[in-house]
């Protein structure tokens, strides 16, 4: 099999040669290896073994690729015949004509029994690949195949599910979404398992807070989040060498940059858009009002830079709530916040390049109480947006996090900061379960509402 196989694939495909080596041969995980901290994400488990098409979508860099090799990996050490895996990558791939040919060469190389795992990485890259599988599915060469498709558009996600009816197979979860790690995941990352489950299970209102050196751990794990995010390479930077490297930081910005100019959009543009939602980071906003302060004369061109940011998951776009039908009020102002902390620096060392972005840009920011509260509240924001339907509530005062779960909503209100004043509480007090994340070390209670330290209350999430 080797000898059939595009020597372009090669690298990527060592676990022919020889499957025992497989984890120190192939690039990436040879690489991880490498590196002060290695994760896996909890996403592996999940990953399919029975017949069908499975896409996985998340942002650029945040590690898709990656996963692939660890599952074949994972695979492998399953007893799964070294035969029966083939990854390719889209960027190899020009069109539909291509990518199926390359689909029946490699099948007719794999084991006839059994089932056989083909893993295409980018596949946006591949002019036309939906052509191509949607042939291959109604051509019955499917049917003892586990075919993943992974894109940094989660429109890939949506593509998929639209033109392929009735192919995907029985499972029944056929979409995958990778995230940056959450603040749960660089905490059990970087103290242990243990460390987690200790503090976890002290999350309920009649145990005890947990230990003061407990909580400093926390909040010092949290504030290098507002550096680093979810993004290991990021992670690993910070923790090797104590900065996040120029490198590491144009990497994400230049795919950025990329994406969205392959898509049709001006880079000049681009940048007003970006400076904008910085500008305002964590306004409301609506289309119209960053328009008027832009060359960019259409509200419509504004949102359609925003939207196109979204679905490269590097922008969340919160609504506000409609209370009485838990849906998005459509008429009121987004907030505009970036899926992590680490876009926001990388994007912003791009706009406002200076010599030493950590020391001259990353460092003050966070240090900046009014920028760290800002940085906080995204996170908080868009840590629930993950798992829920989120909004923000537009009333007397704000409520920041609105989440939608058994069919009610629960707001919470962030403030990084020790100091509570009743009168910004006027809104979050007209509901009885609502919560404060604050700055506070300890949990706690103001005017009758619950508070939480802000750390503690996302180790609540996965």
């Amino acid at each position: 099999m080797i000898k059939i196989m595009d020597p372009r694939f090669l690298p990527h495909n060592t676990h022919l040669e020889s499957p025992a080596k497989f984890s120190e041969r192939d690039p990436q995980l040879r690489l991880l290896q490498q590196q002060p901290h290695c994760h896996t994400p909890p996403l592996l488990n999940e990953l399919p073994n029975t017949a069908g098409v499975y896409t996985i979508g998340g942002g650029r860099q945040v590690g898709k690729t990656t996963l692939l090799k660890q599952w074949m990996a994972k695979l492998l050490a399953e007893k799964q015949p070294a035969n029966s895996i083939a990854f390719f990558s889209g960027e190899l791939i020009d069109d539909h004509h291509a990518l199926l040919h390359l689909l029946q060469t490699q099948l007719l190389e794999m084991p006839s029994k059994g089932m056989r795992y083909l893993l295409i990485d980018e596949v946006s890259y591949i002019h036309d690949w939906d052509k191509a599988v949607k042939y291959a599915a109604d051509a019955g060469m499917l049917e003892q195949v586990v075919l993943m498709l992974t894109g940094s558009d989660l429109i890939l996600t949506e593509e998929a599910r639209a033109r392929f009816p009735g192919r995907r197979g029985r499972a029944s979860k056929v979409d995958f979404h990778l995230h940056p790690l959450s603040f749960r995941e660089v905490v059990k990352l970087k103290q242990g398992e243990s460390f987690v489950s200790d503090l976890t299970a002290q999350l309920t209102q009649s145990a005890p807070d947990p230990a003061p050196e407990q909580v400093a751990q926390l909040f010092d794990i949290f504030n290098h989040y507002l550096i680093h995010g979810g993004y290991l390479t990021a992670i690993n930077d910070l923790a090797q060498n104590g900065r996040i490297s120029e490198a590491t930081l144009m990497t994400y910005s230049d795919w950025i940059r990329g994406d969205m100019v392959k898509r049709g959009k001006q880079e000049h543009y681009l940048r007003e858009v970006l400076s904008s939602i910085i500008k305002r980071y964590g306004s409301q906003l609506s289309w119209n009002a960053i328009a008027r302060d832009l060359s960019i004369d259409h509200p419509k061109t504004v949102a359609d830079y925003a939207l196109l940011l979204s679905s490269l998951d590097a922008l969340y776009i919160q609504p506000a709530l409609l209370e009485d039908k838990l849906t998005a009020a459509p008429k009121k102002a987004r907030k505009l916040m970036f899926n992590d902390p680490f876009i926001f620096h990388s994007l912003r060392s791009w706009l406002n390049p200076v010599k030493n972005s950590f020391e001259e840009q990353i460092i003050p920011t966070v240090e900046n109480p009014a920028w760290a509260g800002k940085l906080a509240e995204a996170v908080v924001t868009t840590h629930y947006q993950r798992h829920y339907p989120t909004y923000y509530i537009k009333g007397v005062n704000e409520i920041d996090v609105a989440y939608v779960e058994q069919k009610r909503f629960w707001p919470i209100e962030v403030k990084w900061t020790t100091q509570l004043r009743a009168h910004e509480l006027k809104q979050i007090r007209k509901y009885p379960n609502g919560r404060i994340f604050s700055q506070a070390k300890k949990r706690g209670e103001i005017l009758g509402i619950e508070t939480i330290p802000l750390p503690l209350g996302l180790l609540e999430l996965p």
